[in-house]
This record gives structure tokens, sequence and C-alpha cells, in this order.
């Protein structure tokens, strides 16, 4: 929960500008205001950090006293499929999770979804291989992280053991914990899982049926692995012997998007619309990315369009309305690039390879999950009777707003 918006940025460029400004601020009044305490909250200029968070550099002086360049930005999960820049400085992050980045690796996925409010359409849950913000899923009503594995070496799953036992017999095989959450991602990060399960889906909480068929399980499981490789963008599951390369993913040739001669996206580019006849995003009046899908431009995570929420960090204008009676962001914020950046180009290009492909699995997956509710079960007495509910000794469930354990039930 990073409690201040100026530490965010969708480049990094910014946040370098917005800590020498502030740093540069010799009025300690004045200062303060750029930093933006919290009001009751224990962050401010002249509050030491006892710890640095895992991994990255310690400050053990104030932000007061400090005169270094700013602690080096990191990729940051802020939302579904939006990657952006976070100072990771503890002395600025309101409350930042000690177990997330204690557990964090390149080997690491995090599943995030919502667990006291249900999703509406689109995926169930998304992947991000980067550190999620609180509100990763969909930008609002929090969310729970989940962690694939318990250790920053990806060693020890969080999949509670007996849950592996039971499926490893059931399969015939070993089941490991990544196999468990490519199944998740097959199952329930598409728009089929929530449509079909709306009715059920009323009470919070996703449960994830379990297929007692070996060979429709591991059906899921290679699927799934695809699935999470483009919710991390090609970061996470890779495996090039099956189309899965360590890089953005692209769509083939002929369906890739791309910007046509003299349709690069202009510097004060402001708006954003789709021409669906001409199959183009349309940026600023004069930038144009051909080869954009309906598909692509509608693809939405619980009810917010990922494209259009995508752009409006990026767009020339980012001021946003001041809801009930927030305090005004820190003016830090308001320094950004003087123009659109060539980076969010290769971004958003990235992004629609991403949601392009996604968007073709969709059918595998609904007809998937239709063979797999039609299909034999694993019962919650069967799982109830093998100890997969119990909480074994060293796997704590968190509090709401921290990591959790995954947990599954019919």
């Amino acid at each position: 929960m990073p409690g201040r918006t100026w530490i965010i940025a969708p480049d990094p460029q910014s946040l370098r500008d917005r800590w020498t400004h502030l740093i540069a601020e010799k009025d300690p009044v004045r200062k303060e205001r750029l930093f933006h305490p919290h009001q009751g909250g224990d962050k401010h200029v002249n509050k030491m950090a006892r710890e640095s968070l895992a991994g990255v550099e310690h400050r053990s002086l104030s932000v007061a006293k400090d005169s270094n360049s700013v602690v080096t930005p990191i990729r940051y999960g802020f939302r579904s499929f939006d990657r952006q820049w976070l100072i990771p400085d503890n002395r600025l992050i309101n409350r930042p999770n000690p177990t997330v980045w204690a557990l964090h690796s390149l080997k690491q996925v995090y599943l995030t979804a919502l667990t006291r409010h249900s999703p509406t359409s689109g995926p169930a849950l998304t992947f991000t291989g980067l550190i999620p913000d609180l509100h990763h899923y969909k930008g609002s009503f929090g969310g729970r992280v989940f962690p694939m594995g318990l250790d920053a070496t990806g060693t020890v799953s969080n999949i509670r053991p007996a849950i592996l036992t039971v499926l490893s017999r059931a399969c015939r095989r070993d089941v490991s914990g990544e196999d468990l959450v490519a199944y998740i991602a097959a199952v329930a990060a598409h728009p089929a899982y929530t449509a079909r399960f709306r009715s059920d889906l009323v009470r919070p909480g996703l449960r994830i049926p379990l297929t007692a068929e070996p060979g429709l399980f591991f059906e899921a499981v290679d699927l799934g692995r695809e699935v999470v490789w483009l919710h991390t963008f090609g970061e996470r599951f890779a495996a090039p012997d099956s189309g899965r390369p360590s890089a953005p993913p692209r769509l083939p040739p002929e369906a890739t998007p791309r910007i046509p001669k003299g349709g690069a996206i202009p510097s004060d580019a402001d708006n954003l619309a789709y021409d669906p006849a001409a199959r183009r995003l349309i940026i600023g009046g004069s930038g144009l990315v051909e080869n954009v899908t309906p598909a692509m431009w509608a693809y939405e995570v619980s009810g917010k369009p990922v494209l259009s929420h995508w752009f409006s960090y990026r767009r020339r204008t980012r001021d946003r309305p001041i809801i009930g009676d927030r305090r005004a962001p820190s003016p830090l914020g308001a320094i950004q690039p003087d123009g659109w950046l060539a980076e969010y180009t290769t971004e958003l290009l990235n992004l629609l390879n991403v949601l392009g492909r996604l968007a073709a699995l969709e059918p595998l997956q609904a007809r998937l999950l239709d063979r797999l509710c039609a299909g034999a079960l694993l019962s919650s007495d069967l799982l109830k009777a093998a100890g997969a509910f119990d909480i074994p000794a060293g796997f704590a469930v968190r509090e709401a707003g921290d990591s959790a354990q995954m947990t599954l039930l019919d």
C-alpha cells in the first residue's frame, strides 16, 4: 500500500526528477507538503526507517537529511496488465508488506484477486511477476496477494501439501505447486468462469473446481502456463520449446499490432479512440496503431477496461478528480515527461500483443471449463478428509491486505 501517488510513475525518470525536487526543497514546511504525510500516519520527512525492504538499498537517515540520489526505481505491478515504476524506499511507502518483499525473486509469481467483493466480468484473477499493489487486480476494493512460493528461491510451494498429495494420487503422478497455479489460471483467468459462476460469486471468494481426470488436469496445466506467461509479459513460465520465449509475447506477424508510416504517436497525446471498421487505435488525433482487434479494445478486468485505464496514466493530462474528503495529491505528482515517451509506445505494443493472445485463448478456456465441470470432480469431503483445509505449522494465513495462502474449495 504505497499511500502516496508520487512514488509511482509509468516511467523511472519521473521518479528521479520528483525525488530531486523533494530533496532540493530547503523550507521544512514546503518539504513536508511535498512529501505528503498521511493525517495520523507515521511516515514523514524526519522519520527514519529501522529496516529496509528485502533486496533493495537501505537508507538509515531521514528523508529530510538525505541528499543522495533516489533509491533505484523498480518495475511494479500497479494494476492488471499495467506495469509501472516504484521508488522502493521504506521511508516513502506507507504500508509495505515485508512478507511479499522477502519472498520476491525472479521465480516468484503473484496471483491477485478480490476476496471481500466479487468479480463482475473478465478474468476472475490475474497474475504478475512484479511486486504487486494491494489494488493490483482492478484498482479498487483491495484484494489479496497470493505468492506462488513461500521463499525467494521458489523451492517451497505456497499450496498446502495435502492438496498436492490428493491431486498427485488422483493424477497418478506428481503434481507441483506450479502445476496447480497454472491449472487455476486456465480455469478462472477468463470471462467464461466469471459468467458461469456469477450466481455463486454473489458470496465473495473464488471457488476452483478440481478435476479428478488426469488427462484433463494436465491439459489445463499446459494451457494455464501460457496464460501466466502472457499475464507476466513473458517473464514467468517461459518455455522456448513450447513457444513461450523469455521475451515479450507476440502475435503472428500478420496479426501483430504496428504503427504505420506516418502514424507516430504525437508528443501531446491526450485522447484515445478506437475505429472498429479499420481495427486501429487513434491516439492524440494523428497517432495510429493498426491490427487492434475489438477483443483487445474491449478487454476488461471486472468492469475496468484495460487499454483506456493504461492510457489514462500516460496521457498528457493526468489530472484525476478528488473524491469525497480526500486530500489533493502532492505537487510532486505533477512532475512528468513533457510528452509521450518512446518507452510508452513499446509497452503499448507489448500490451496489445498480450491482450490479443489472451483473447484468442478464451474460447479454449471456456470449452475446457465446460468439459471439466461435466466430468468427475474431487469433492470437498475428500479434501477435508485428507487435511487439505487444515493449516500446517509454518503456513500461517495472513490478515486481509497481507499475503495469503492459497486454498481451494469445490
